[in-house]
């Protein structure tokens, strides 16, 4: 039983991990059609967008609550 939740664990994180991905995809392509003209640097701009597109698509679990 413990390898099943620990199969269904793994399965979420993934599919956590690929909404993330898609999300910053998104924003990048937005960026980039609307041009990054900020004047920031690029690495700053993708580091922002990724921790955008965390909040977004990140479950965020409780501390003492078991995950289901």
């Amino acid at each position: 039983m413990n390898s099943n939740c620990d199969v269904h664990k793994l399965v979420r994180r993934f599919n956590e991990d690929e909404a993330v991905w898609r999300r910053l995809g998104r924003r990048r392509a937005l960026r980039y059609m609307f041009g990054s003209q900020r004047g920031l640097l690029e690495d700053i701009l993708e580091r922002l967008d990724w921790i955008v597109a965390e909040r977004e698509c990140r479950e965020v679990r409780a501390v003492g609550c078991s995950a289901q």
